[in-house]
Parts: structure tokens; C-alpha cells; sequence
């Protein structure tokens, strides 16, 4: 005879209930943060997380006891949301979404787990829009950052290695950054720049848009428009008649801001040069501190490495990826380029 559910079970089902109540509340302060469609879409999220809770408290009757605390990866992704709101917080909402339990647990529902797998569709949509708007801008900061750090590191344990004075590896340290961040800030102008002119000259016109309802519906010369993007010519021709039936203004707009994911040209030098200055300065530091030989070597080793691994997190946050997984590849990435410079400068020297 069954006598109901079992002290486990009634364990992980509060949890389960405390889970979905944090959740619903993440999705409530993100919504707090925002307007219109977005604000709409958390809102609903957060309703859905509601019918989930029921779901748990219905199985748990009289059980439901004393509210319990949501797991720590929840709690902490609600002090963000109140406190930030940002793309990073979208991203992490995304990984605890794909994380949900549900699916090989037999207590819920196929309806629940379908939920958790879209709810992680909508947040990488809404990470998305966040993701495009600083990109590129963002492209240029973590580069540059990431530039600065191994290159002069690179450059630092080099000159160390040959056994020059350190006076020389401090002005050397020093030249490199200047010259890096220049380098990198002038890079980046010239290439968002260029991606922008050719996307310009590559996007539909204006004038094409508003044409379209003025064609000739028997010469059909929308369906050329449509081969000259790829299309086969009977695709083409079905295309061209239903924009011709339908007549939708928008319909020969691109999708995606592309502008938008690029970035300014000012903005991403601008952020090159100040966050390559900013990782470049890091291995001049114990130099600039008075500190000396294999001492100095091991603190400009340390620093740098610790920076990597922040911005490792932080790509991987952005990115929805695993964070650790990205720091430790930023890590032995710059560790590997800068270890065999030093090698390459101890053979210089020795041969000098």
C-alpha cells in the first residue's frame, strides 16, 4: 500500500518549489529593469515559472512547510538582476535554463520540461539583442585587453630572458604599450570602418524598398533581386509574387542590424587602444615598482595570469559558455606565447 510520497521526495520537491519562486522572482527584477516587448516577454516567463511552482505545490499538499531558499546559482543571479540587469545576467538566466532537472525527473511533467528548453530559446533571444548592441565594441575591448596582456608579457619576459638591465625591460614594457595600443586603436578604426562601407554598399536601398508596390506585376522584375541573392529562378518567381500579393514595406530589409553588431569606428578604437593600454600595463607593473630578475618575472606572471582568467569569465559569461572552461583556454593560450618568447629570448641572449 502506498503510503505517499517519501521524505526524499518531499525534499526535492520544496526545493523544486523554492527553485521556481526565485526563478519567476529573477525574471520579475529583469522585467523591473526594462520596457515594452522585453519587459512583456520576462513577464511572462515569470508566470510560467508561477504555473511550474503549482505544479510543486500541488504535489506537496500540507508538505510545503516553511519556505525554503532557492539553490545558490539562483540566489546569486537575483542579486544581479536587481542590481544590474544587463546582458550578463540574460546570459546566466540562459545557462541555468538549460541546467533545469526536469527531463529525467519523472515527478514532472513533459509540458514543464518543453517549458524549460524554449525558456532557453527567449533568453538567448533577448541575451542576443543585448549581445549585437555592444559587440562590437566589446570584440574591440577583450581583444585589445587580451592583445596587451600576452603581447607584452610576451615582450617583457623576452627582453628578461636576453639578460638585459631592467631599466631596458621597463622602457622596452613601456614602448610596447604605447605602441601596441596605438597599433590596435589604428587597426580598429580602419577595419570597423571598412566592414561598415561594405555593408553600405552591400544593403538593400531605400528606394528599392518603396518601389516595390509600383512594379509591373506581369514583368516581375522583384524575382531578379531575389536570384541575384541566391535563390533558384522558381523560388524567385514564388518570392516576388507573394512580396507583390502582399506588398509588405519591410520585406526587402535586412533582418539584423548589421551596423549595430559592428559597432562605431570611433568606439571600437577608442576601446581598443584604452583596454590593450590598460592589459599592456600589467607586466610593466612590478618594473615600474622598483622590483627586479626572476621576482619581478614571477609577479608579472601571476598579474597577467589573473587577468586572463578574468577576461576568460567574462567572454564565456557573455557568451552562455562554460566561463571556467574559457578562462583556462585565455590562460594557457597567453602562458604558451609568453613562455616561448622567454625561451627565445634566454637562446638570444646565450648566443649574445
Amino acid at each position: 500500500m502506498n503510503d505517499g510520497p517519501s521524505a526524499r521526495d518531499v525534499k526535492r520537491w520544496r526545493q523544486y518549489l523554492a527553485d521556481e519562486r526565485a526563478e519567476a522572482a529573477v525574471y520579475r527584477d529583469l522585467a523591473g529593469r526594462r520596457t515594452g516587448e522585453e519587459r512583456e516577454i520576462l513577464l511572462a516567463l515569470a508566470d510560467a515559472e508561477g504555473r511550474h511552482e503549482q505544479h510543486w505545490r500541488n504535489l506537496l499538499g500540507d508538505r510545503v512547510g516553511m519556505p525554503l531558499k532557492g539553490d545558490i546559482r539562483t540566489r546569486i543571479l537575483g542579486v544581479l538582476a536587481r542590481r544590474f540587469g544587463s546582458v550578463f545576467v540574460l546570459a546566466l538566466a540562459q545557462r541555468a535554463e538549460t541546467r533545469s532537472p526536469y527531463a529525467t525527473d519523472a515527478d514532472a511533467t513533459e509540458a514543464m520540461t518543453a517549458d524549460e528548453q524554449i525558456h532557453a530559446e527567449v533568453i538567448r533571444a533577448l541575451a542576443a539583442r543585448g549581445r549585437n548592441r555592444l559587440s562590437g565594441t566589446f570584440r574591440a575591448a577583450v581583444f585589445g585587453a587580451n592583445d596587451g596582456l600576452v603581447s607584452n608579457l610576451a615582450l617583457v619576459l623576452g627582453i628578461s630572458g636576453s639578460g638585459v638591465s631592467n631599466q631596458i625591460v621597463l622602457v622596452t614594457g613601456l614602448a610596447g604599450l604605447l605602441a601596441g595600443a596605438l597599433s590596435m586603436g589604428a587597426g580598429e578604426y580602419v577595419s570597423v570602418r571598412s566592414q561598415r562601407e561594405l555593408l553600405e554598399a552591400s544593403s538593400p536601398d531605400s528606394g528599392a524598398r518603396d518601389a516595390v508596390q509600383h512594379l509591373d506585376v506581369d514583368a516581375n522584375e522583384l524575382a531578379l533581386v531575389y536570384r541575384a541573392r541566391g535563390m533558384t529562378h522558381q523560388e524567385a518567381d514564388a518570392k516576388a509574387a507573394e512580396v507583390l500579393r502582399s506588398l509588405p514595406a519591410e520585406e526587402m530589409a535586412p533582418e539584423v542590424d548589421q551596423h549595430e553588431s559592428i559597432g562605431t569606428g570611433l568606439g571600437a578604437a577608442a576601446a581598443s587602444f584604452c583596454f590593450f593600454a590598460s592589459g599592456a600595463v600589467i607586466p610593466v607593473l612590478p618594473y615600474l615598482f622598483g622590483l627586479e630578475g626572476y621576482v619581478a618575472l614571477a609577479v608579472a606572471a601571476v598579474l597577467v595570469g589573473l587577468a586572463l582568467i578574468c577576461t576568460g569569465l567574462v567572454v564565456g559569461l557573455l557568451s552562455g559558455g562554460p566561463p571556467v572552461k574559457r578562462a583556462l583556454r585565455q590562460l594557457a593560450i597567453g602562458y604558451g606565447a609568453a613562455g616561448a618568447t622567454y625561451l627565445l629570448g634566454l637562446a638570444f641572449g646565450g648566443g649574445v
